[in-house]
């Protein structure tokens, strides 16, 4: 019976191609031997199936009996700077891996600014990563900023941000959303690990970043941004497609549980949904709405400017 589900679900992703064809390339098998698994006179071993569940990238939930248990994966831990170099190919592959079009819509729930708007060249992109090395690293030892140097991700953290500004994106924020980096900048100039003059730049940087967001949110249709005033944001990140769908969870600032069960992932979607229901669209709302909203933010950057 599994065997027949899984054969299924892999033809319902390959469309019209050979099935032995694709199953032989896949698990370096012959023509015969992957024709005698399709036809169920023999049946895959363990790591077979395996093997094609990861790359076509079926959820092995749907074929559980029970309801209450699904199979997860997470993203490998990140505990110094030369790991996220692995961390970013990994959500490369993520976009990679899923069925990319029209009718994908990415979901944010930003308790933080994403960190694919910090993905660059800029001092802010790199204050960010010192931070998330300090909080991460038990053993960090705490150097000042100005010694600090990140290695170059230039080439997968650009293709990262492109691959997220191209999808369909709905993020949730509220008035918390900019606390933590505010925070930040805060906790390190006073242990004076951060110098005012690299301070004043990261605001800089900060609130020219905001004004991208608000400019987008006025002229791009496949942008929607949603303040969301009631309930809890969290940093969970929801790939829906109708077809496949993936839902991050994260453990900590480099860290995600990867769930593609259909029925978590139907649920995630309804609750989304709920909150964005009690959310206000700053798409729509009209200019009014959107400049409060936004103008709170830069008056907190205008204010901690005058304070460094």
């Amino acid at each position: 019976m599994y065997q027949e589900l899984l054969l299924k679900e892999i033809r319902r992703k390959i469309g019209n191609k050979s099935l032995n064809d694709e199953i032989s390339n896949i698990l370096n098998i012959s023509y015969d031997a992957a024709h005698r698994r399709t036809s169920q006179k023999a049946k895959f071993n363990f790591e077979e199936a395996i093997e094609l569940a990861k790359y076509f990238q079926i959820s092995l939930d749907q074929f559980q009996t029970s309801d209450h248990q699904i199979v997860m994966r997470r993203t490998s831990a990140v505990a110094q700077t030369e790991d996220l170099e692995s961390f970013f190919k990994n959500n490369l592959s993520v976009f990679e891996n899923l069925p990319l079009s029209d009718e994908m819509t990415v979901y944010y729930s930003a308790k933080d600014i994403p960190f694919f708007y910090t993905l660059s060249d800029t001092m802010l992109s790199r204050f960010k990563i010192y931070v998330w090395m300090n909080l991460l690293n038990a053993k960090q030892v705490f150097i000042p900023f100005l010694q600090f140097s990140a290695p170059n991700f230039e080439m997968n953290t650009k293709e990262l941000r492109k691959k997220y500004e191209e999808q369909k994106v709905v993020e949730l924020w509220n008035d918390m959303t900019i606390s933590s980096i505010l925070q930040q900048i805060v906790y390190y100039h006073e242990t004076d690990l951060l110098k005012n003059n690299e301070a004043q730049i990261i605001l800089q940087e900060l609130k020219e970043l905001i004004e991208y967001i608000e400019q987008k949110t006025e002229s791009n249709p496949r942008f929607h941004l949603y303040e969301n005033e009631l309930m809890h944001l969290s940093n969970d990140i929801f790939f829906h497609h109708p077809q496949q769908s993936l839902f991050a969870i994260p453990t900590n600032m480099f860290g995600y549980i990867l769930i593609n069960d259909i029925k978590t992932c139907d649920e995630t979607k309804n609750y989304f949904d709920h909150q964005i229901k009690n959310s206000k669209s700053l798409n729509t709302s009209g200019n009014k709405d959107r400049k409060i909203f936004f103008n709170r933010m830069y008056e907190k950057i205008e204010n901690l400017k005058q304070k460094r």
